[in-house]
């Protein structure tokens, strides 16, 4: 994904299908200088952590 795309998701008032992994994820942040995002699995919020842009797929 690229990061614009995903800034676009975070800002959005509706649920976007995002995975990371194969795993349903919720975007918390991005990271420009990193490309970077912060995330967490949907169904475990307490497991937070910074992935890659690239590794984030849109369904």
């Amino acid at each position: 994904m690229n990061t614009q795309r995903a800034k676009e998701i975070v800002t959005l008032p509706t649920m976007v299908n995002v995975t990371y992994d194969g795993v349903p994820i919720y975007i918390q942040h991005v990271d420009e200088k990193n490309e970077t995002a912060r995330v967490y699995p949907l169904d475990k919020p307490e497991q937070e952590r910074d992935v890659a842009l690239t590794d984030l797929i849109e369904h």
